[in-house]
């Protein structure tokens, strides 16, 4: 089964720049001003990084 990032967006609070962007080794994640992060399947590997640095667990791999 493959593993599968998602966003619950609410679990994030949008009111700040989100920390897992610059975490991404392959540039997957990006930010419009405060909005939460955007995610571009085709660059994302699922290392899980970003996931394990969100500080409230609203980037979550499953699988």
């Amino acid at each position: 089964m493959e593993r599968k990032l998602i966003l619950k967006k609410e679990n994030c609070p949008q009111n700040h720049k989100c920390p897992a962007v610059r975490i991404c080794p392959m540039g997957a994640l990006s930010q419009q001003n405060f909005e939460a992060p955007a995610i571009d399947a085709e660059k994302c590997i699922r290392c899980g990084k970003c996931s394990a640095f969100c500080p409230k667990k609203a980037l979550v791999l499953e699988g």
